[in-house]
């Protein structure tokens, strides 16, 4: 036997040592890259679960909101329907009070009534507030983020905003005409 060969002998233990360790160090390693392929798995699992729930939730919700404002546009325009002449009539009280309020604008007072506007816009809006008399008459304050709308406009608005359910009453008895004594 040769030197070369002896040495190869001698060495085979190590080798085959060397091998088993290295054995042993991959099947660790593939035991630990299955156990988190496992824990992946399983965490998306878990997350996939999570984002169906969240969309079903989500659709349902969605669903909800559709519906009722399905619902809302029904109710709306049934309500249309049977108010559609009141809504007229409305319209035309609202008018009335509008242009009633506008024409303020030739009455002898309306200098005085314009200053009391300008005033408590200027005092609501602050220190600073610039007024100015919008086309439509009153006054509108202006300051550092607040605007102030006194305009006779905006009054009249108000004012049919204020009549609230008296205006039905008014409505309610423009297109019953004048009562008979």
């Amino acid at each position: 036997m040769s030197l070369a060969t002896r040495q190869q002998d001698a060495l085979e233990p190590v080798r085959a040592a060397l091998r088993l360790q290295a054995d042993a160090r991959a099947g660790a390693i593939v035991r630990q890259a299955r156990e988190e392929a496992a824990a992946l798995l399983t965490q998306a699992r878990s997350e996939a679960a999570r984002a169906v729930a969240e969309a079903v939730a989500d659709g349902r919700a969605q669903a909800g909101r559709i519906a009722a404002a399905r619902l809302g546009l029904a109710r709306r325009s049934a309500r249309e329907q049977l108010l559609g002449s009141d809504l007229g009539t409305y319209d035309y009280l609202a008018g009335r009070i509008t242009d009633a309020v506008l024409a303020l604008r030739s009455e002898p007072g309306y200098p005085r009534l314009r200053a009391r506007l300008a005033e408590a816009a200027a005092r609501a809006a602050g220190p600073g507030a610039v007024v100015t008399e919008p086309q439509e008459g009153g006054a509108v304050a202006t300051a550092p983020g607040v605007v102030v709308d006194c305009s006779l406009s905006r009054m009249a608005e108000r004012a049919i905003s204020a009549l609230g359910a008296a205006m039905a009453g008014l409505c309610d008895a423009a297109v019953a005409g004048p009562a008979v004594r």
